[in-house]
């Protein structure tokens, strides 16, 4: 009976959250009897998508570290000695077979006192620059698995694992048909359609530009199916019409992504290894406010290989309307950034990462 215990930890936004429930569900398949437990910081977003997925998920009291001096960094070394408490009153309890962190400040305290319990750890690094807490974690990991080329800078290049993003399964799996998908959203199903996505938390910028720009979106023929974030859905809901679909969080990405002839987005790591199963044109706004500006590291990957366009914010005033235009109205253009956009795509992530883990634990129980 293969029935192990497995602790998944990462969150914080949807792109720590989604790839630890991809590979939860994978493990799933592998091991039917195992158990799973998430952990995540108190407060957050992973609080109720986890328990939506079908999870259990216990809450540390943490937060990252602000890039300026706050009350909040004050606290910061107490709740990370509250939370290593609680991490390790977690692990004494649930006795894991594995660890797997999924990056973002709640893996930092759990990882770091699995390894010093001399539990096994899997590390899964999303962006093309590694981030705070999982270089702190990296000289204790067995694998470290990561989605783009030369992350040796950051890690043991002997541990480093080339897998790719997890990336949800019905994404991975979608059957495209734009027409019944713009009809799930109540769209015209023949009218070229403009989807908008700011990161799991929404974006200020895009949507102040969304909104500045709607009368030149209606003068190009275009609907919109646009998630502005849970924090600015009050602000922007007044905007709805026939055309215009304003959302603070779309659960069924697979069919946005499938009613959609052109995308702007954030660049996330999480959001731009599902853009390149999907395969559509992409616009990128990359946030300029992320640790070592990682998004626009991200997004100029794919650039560098006419995959995709990309704005900074500080161009957005000069430049928007005439980029955008051009794609709108190049259908060459648009199909080759669809076809270097999808020579990109790494749909066996989440099956590659979970043979890591499996490989993992048989290794251990050889050795015992």
């Amino acid at each position: 009976m293969d029935n192990y215990r497995f602790i998944l930890s990462g969150g914080g936004t949807g792109g720590h959250i989604y790839p630890a429930i991809a590979i939860a569900n994978e493990l799933k398949l592998r091991f039917p009897d195992a158990e799973f437990l998430f952990v995540g910081a108190k407060g957050r977003m992973e609080m109720e998508k986890v328990p939506q997925a079908g999870y259990k998920i216990e809450g540390l009291w943490i937060s990252g570290i602000q890039r300026k001096i706050t009350l909040k960094n004050l606290l910061f070394p107490l709740k990370l000695i509250s939370s290593l408490i609680r991490s390790r009153k977690i692990l004494n309890r649930f006795k894991p077979d594995v660890v797997i962190g999924t990056g973002g400040f709640a893996s930092g305290p759990l990882l770091r006192m699995a390894a010093a319990k001399g539990i096994p750890s899997v590390l899964q690094e999303q962006n093309s620059i590694a981030g705070i807490t999982n270089k702190w974690l990296a000289p204790k990991a067995e694998k470290i698995c990561v989605a783009y080329d030369g992350m040796e800078r950051f890690f043991p290049a002997d541990k480093v694992v080339k897998t790719g993003n997890p990336v949800r399964d019905n994404i991975v799996a979608a059957n495209a048909e734009p027409a019944s998908s713009r009809k799930f959203f109540n769209l015209d199903p023949d009218r070229h359609t403009l989807l908008i996505i700011g990161g799991s938390l929404g974006s200020r910028r895009i949507n102040e530009l969304v909104v500045s720009k709607l009368d030149f979106f209606e003068s190009e023929g275009l609907q919109l199916i646009w998630q502005c974030g849970q924090y600015y859905y009050d602000t922007y809901k007044k905007c709805r019409s026939g055309h215009i679909k304003v959302f603070d969080f779309i659960n069924r990405m697979d069919l946005a992504y499938d009613a959609a002839d052109i995308i702007i987005s954030r660049a996330g790591a999480g959001s731009v290894s599902e853009l390149c199963i999907v395969g559509k044109p992409v616009l990128f706004i990359p946030s300029p406010n992320v640790a070592e500006d990682h998004q626009t590291r991200n997004a100029e990957s794919l650039v560098e290989k006419d995959a995709a366009l990309m704005l900074r914010e500080v161009e957005l005033e000069r430049d928007f309307e005439a980029v955008f235009s051009r794609m709108m109205h190049s259908a060459m253009e648009r199909d080759q950034l669809s076809k270097e956009i999808k020579k990109l795509a790494l749909p066996n992530a989440t099956i590659e990462i979970a043979g890591q883990i499996e490989n993992l634990i048989r290794k251990k129980k050889e050795d015992h």
